[in-house]
This record gives C-alpha cells, sequence and structure tokens, in this order.
C-alpha cells in the first residue's frame, strides 16, 4: 500500500471514519448551516504551549481532527495528562513531563510536522528533545532549516542521528536576535514558544502575524510570558523565570470557513458557517464578492452564498497575512472554473500546491499551469522552474470521475468538484481530509449533499 493511503486511512480512523471513499452525486446545490470550532493551525500549537506552563492548562473549542489526536499522543508520550474537560474541551497537565523514546514519538508523529515545535519547550522543561523524520502535505518545500537554526541562536546544540534529530541545551536556553528571510509561521511559533522561558530578550524580525499567530501570542501573555508586537514585523519577547497554565478558547477556522464558503458558491448553494467572523476573513471576503459571490455578517456567523447570474474571473496572489492565504485558493479554484473569462492564481507561498487540478481537468476543467510567475507580486519560485501558477478559463461543464485526494486542502477542493460535477464521483483517500476538516460527513449530510459511504 503506497504511502499516501496509508496516511489517508491514518487520519480517517483515527477520528471513526469508518470508510476512505465516498460515491458523490453532483448537482445538487448545498443549503443549510454548519458550526466551526478552533483552528487546527491553533488549536495544535496552544496544545504543545501548555507543556510550558507550571499547572495545568484548558483549551476550548477543540476540534476532533486527527491532528489533534496526533498531538494528543505525542503530548501523552512526553508525561503531559490529557483528559476531556467539557463539550469540545481538553484538559492540558504538563506535571509529568518526561522524556519520550523516538520510537514512540515516530509512531505517533505519523505525518504531522508538529514534533519540531516541541523542542524549544522540551529543552526548557527536560534539556533535550528529539524529533523523527518529518512529514506533512505533499505540497512544497517546508524545511525544517528555520527551525533548526532558531533554535541553535538560542544556544540549542543539534545532533543528527540516522533515526531523526536530537537537541540539547547544555548551558540553557538564552534570547536571541532572529531575523527570517520569509516569514515562515512554523518558524514564528518556533521563536515564540522558545523565547518566552528564554534567558534574556529576543527579537524577531520578519515575522508572520497571522491571525493563529496572534492568537497563540494571547494565550502565552495569558500563561504569563511578556510579548511586544510592533511594526513592520517585528516580536520582541522578554524572558520570564515561569509560566502558568491557561485558560482560552481558540479562534475559530478560518480556512475550514473559506472551504464551505467556496462550496456554496461553486454549486450555487447557500452556508450559514456558524462561528466565523469577519476581522480575519477581510481579504477574503473581499475576492468572494469579486468574483461574484454574495455573504451577510451575522453576529454568530457567516452567510454565504451565490445570488445567481454569472460569476466573474478574478487574478489572485496568494500571500502571507494580511494577503491571500495559500490555503484559500484551492477551494475557490473549483467556483472560478464556473465564471464567465479568464482567472489567474499565482501561489507564491507554496511551490507545488496545484497537483490537484490534474483531477480538475480530467472532469472538465480548463486549467493551464505554468512555470512562469503570471502575476506583479514577487516570487521566491519565478527561477526555480516550479508550476506555480495556473490560468482558469470558463465557464467549464464539470462531469463526474473518479479522482484520488492528493493533500488536505486539495482534498477538500476535489469533494467540492464532485459536488458541482454532473454524474457521479468516486472520491477516494478522504481521510486525508480528516486532519483539518471536522466531521466533513456529517457536514455533507446537514447540507443536503448525494452521497454514498464505500466500504
Amino acid at each position: 500500500m503506497n504511502t499516501l493511503v496509508d496516511d489517508a486511512k491514518q487520519h480517517g480512523s483515527a477520528v471513526g471514519l469508518p470508510v476512505d471513499r465516498i460515491t458523490i452525486n453532483g448537482g445538487k446545490p448545498l443549503h443549510g448551516r454548519i458550526e466551526l470550532k478552533g483552528a487546527k493551525n491553533l488549536v495544535t500549537k496552544a496544545m504543545v504551549a501548555a507543556i510550558l506552563g507550571d499547572t495545568p492548562s484548558v483549551l476550548k473549542d477543540v476540534p476532533d481532527i486527527s491532528d489533534v489526536r496526533i498531538v494528543r499522543g505525542l503530548l501523552e508520550v512526553h508525561g503531559v495528562t490529557v483528559t476531556k474537560g467539557g463539550d469540545d474541551e481538553l484538559v492540558l497537565d504538563p506535571s509529568g513531563v518526561a522524556t519520550a523514546h523516538m520510537a514512540d514519538i515516530d509512531a505517533h508523529a505519523g505525518s504531522s510536522r508538529i514534533p519540531i515545535l516541541f523542542c524549544g519547550p522540551l529543552l526548557h522543561r527536560l534539556g533535550e528533545a528529539f524529533i523523527p523524520d518529518l512529514g506533512g502535505c505533499r505540497i512544497g518545500d517546508r524545511p525544517i532549516d528555520y527551525h533548526l537554526e532558531v533554535l541553535r541562536n538560542f544556544g540549542a546544540v543539534v545532533e543528527k542521528l540516522p533515526s531523526g534529530i536530537r537537541m540539547t541545551a547544555p548551558t540553557g536556553l538564552h534570547g536571541a536576535k532572529v531575523s527570517l528571510p520569509y516569514p515562515s509561521v512554523g518558524a514564528t511559533e518556533q521563536v515564540l514558544l522558545t523565547a518566552v522561558l528564554a534567558d534574556g530578550i529576543t527579537e524577531l524580525s520578519g515575522a508572520a502575524i497571522e491571525p493563529e499567530i496572534m492568537d497563540l501570542v494571547n494565550i502565552l501573555q495569558k500563561m504569563g510570558a511578556i510579548i511586544t508586537v510592533e511594526t513592520d514585523r517585528v516580536i520582541r519577547i522578554e524572558g520570564v523565570d515561569k509560566l502558568d497554565g491557561y485558560t482560552h478558547r481558540a479562534l475559530f477556522d478560518r480556512n475550514e470557513a473559506a472551504s464551505w464558503a467556496a462550496a456554496a458558491l461553486a454549486t450555487e448553494g447557500d452556508i450559514f458557517v456558524g462561528g466565523a467572523r469577519q476581522a480575519e476573513m477581510l481579504t477574503f471576503l473581499n475576492v468572494f464578492r469579486k468574483v461574484g459571490g454574495a455573504f451577510e455578517i451575522e453576529e454568530d456567523g457567516i452567510r454565504f452564498y451565490h445570488p445567481g447570474g454569472e460569476l466573474k474571473p478574478v487574478i489572485i496572489e496568494t500571500d502571507v497575512h494580511p494577503g491571500f492565504m495559500t490555503d484559500w485558493q484551492q477551494p475557490l479554484v473549483i467556483a472560478l472554473t464556473k465564471a464567465k473569462g479568464v482567472s489567474i492564481v499565482h501561489e507564491t507561498v507554496y511551490e507545488q500546491r496545484f497537483g490537484f487540478v490534474d483531477a480538475l481537468v480530467e472532469m472538465g476543467a480548463s486549467i493551464e499551469v505554468h512555470k512562469e510567475c503570471l502575476g506583479g507580486r514577487p516570487c521566491r519560485f519565478g527561477q526555480r522552474n516550479f508550476q506555480h501558477s495556473a490560468v482558469i478559463s470558463g465557464p467549464s461543464h464539470l462531469v463526474g470521475a473518479d479522482i484520488e485526494v492528493p493533500d488536505l486542502r486539495g482534498g477538500f477542493s476535489h469533494l467540492i468538484a464532485a459536488l458541482t460535477a454532473e454524474g457521479r464521483s468516486t472520491v477516494s483517500n478522504v481521510g486525508i481530509i480528516a486532519r483539518g476538516y471536522e466531521n466533513f460527513i456529517g457536514k455533507l449530510e446537514q447540507l443536503g449533499a448525494d452521497f454514498e459511504l464505500v466500504a
């Protein structure tokens, strides 16, 4: 069995998904309401942050997704006690934190890249940390070089072993001046999780400032950290001697919100996304409106719908926050196949994010992928021979096909394509979608989708 199928089965079974294929009868608009929980990209990091506290932490609105299950397993093999509190609530007690065996870490990590973020907290608590080879969605190069260099700056000694990487801190960790060549979310998280207990002051320039990063800053401040977010992507952290646990309700998952919004538009439907907020989605909402979608902001969420008429082509260039997120472009591409005219999507964050379009072309979409930068934004990939620009001509008539999910966001995009297409589609490897979309099968049922689970 290939690695992709193995990963899909592992992620799906972790959250009780009984099968790894669904058959969808497309052409039916989605209507109804779904509810969001906390953001995958915040919740998993907040769970790691609990290691830093001297007392237990309480995290609320935790989604039941496989990435959360993976992090819980990693915490438990490191001696952290994780228990269910109230509804969608986890209590994380780090009082028994201990060194874990590399084999145990590897067994629980699976394809997740989260173990690298354990290093700073474990170096503070135990003086050493181990990480296995890292996985994750195959959407481009996500090197850990940033992370290793950051940890060296703090005083960590990095030793590469055949089974992974061992780190020690013989003289403890101290504040550092860190400048990131690119505002990497993961590297910014690494600095925050390491600097809060480091001796002295850390200055991070070139930081990522995504809402999930800011919510992690909120959590660390609740724990007793001193963090100042300055202008021009500069974050200053004054190390403290100790941190306590936190109680925090996680930020909503704006990536899931955008995905269901794209599904409403592509299927000519009407979906109310409970828990979605305007402030964190301003850039997406602007593009959604330009394409021809409509939305209504309510106190408890956002209604996304197709108001009728033709969809319009747009030019999108992905970027770090506050730009148009890379995680938003894949689901929206399905709606763009319905727009009258030529749309261009220039991907500047991950260089291999268009692998999902092959299936769309098989279904009848007119999409060409190019190595050139088709946009005006500075791009790291222009001279590196990556196919990172897509030209979508529409409107296209999609027809059902047998397709395989390649990654998390691409997989949800395939679901949208199957829901939009005329006829029957069988989508395989859907367990990967369970990495970041809680109960997506149940939500499809709530919205009236016509599908069957395939044994």
